[in-house]
């Protein structure tokens, strides 16, 4: 569904990402996992031509991104990030039906996709529909952020760390409810996350970048089993380090 091909950007005369190549399959959640600066966000802002890519193409169904209008291809992309952007001064009903109503539709189809996707969220419409942002917790602000991505009926989405402020109770539970909407929804999706554990609970494939290329692309457990090198063999360590710690508590705790 979505194919990066040859992709380069430079900012003068640093590279920030080089000659990247990948394809994410229907249905398929891509991980773009690494460090700061290693090109991950680029990549993913060049998908919805937030960025233009310096040389090379992103195709999505086969169709050249780089000749739709800009506004046209982001209103077919549902796009979530960390900081979540939500306007201030609209209700949340609002702000999740932005996109639609730029799109057309009439007052009452917003309001039953507003509904609809409130709960999908696992948010109350009767008790959150009419709330401005700055009454919501993080990760309630963060689940409408989510709902306002799907709000036109994207096929796709890209998420640039989306969960990353968030407490660790409320990010897993976050990060396994959009497990469950992507699942029903059927939606390719791609992923941006420094944390391996996110990207190792989420990711159908996990691409690592540093650096601005392209180290190895791989199921979780390819990844785990055999890194293509240093890096990618470190960056495994920690999940592996964090797992047989917990082991050997448990293993502690059951001891006499």
């Amino acid at each position: 569904m979505i194919e990066l091909q040859s992709l380069v950007k430079r900012f003068g005369d640093r590279v920030a990402v080089a000659d990247l190549s990948l394809t994410v399959a229907e249905g398929e959640l891509l991980v773009l996992l690494g460090g700061s600066g290693c090109g991950k966000t680029t990549t993913l802002r060049m998908v919805n031509r937030l960025i233009e890519p310096t040389s090379g193409r992103v195709r999505i169904d086969g169709e050249d991104t780089g000749a739709l209008a800009p506004h046209e291809l982001r209103r077919r992309i549902g796009y979530a990030f960390q900081r979540v952007g939500l306007f201030p001064h609209m209700t949340v009903a609002e702000n999740v039906g932005v996109t639609p109503s730029l799109l057309g539709w009439d007052t009452a189809r917003i309001a039953r996709r507003v509904d609809d996707l409130l709960e999908l969220v696992e948010l109350e419409p009767a008790t959150t529909r009419d709330r401005r942002p700055h009454e919501l917790s993080g990760g309630q602000q963060q689940r409408v952020g989510v709902a306002r991505a799907l709000a036109a009926e994207p096929r796709l989405m890209l998420l640039d760390e989306p969960f990353g402020a968030l407490d660790p109770l409320t990010r897993d539970r976050i990060q396994q409810s959009f497990r469950r909407i992507r699942e029903r929804l059927g939606l390719t999706a791609i992923f941006v996350t420094h944390d391996m554990g996110e990207a190792l609970v989420l990711g159908d494939r996990i691409a690592v970048m540093d650096a601005g290329r392209l180290l190895q692309v791989g199921t979780p457990r390819d990844l785990l089993t055999h890194p293509a090198d240093d890096i990618v063999r470190r960056l495994m360590e920690t999940p592996r380090r964090q797992a047989a710690a917990i082991d050997a508590l448990l293993a502690g705790e059951r001891s006499p």
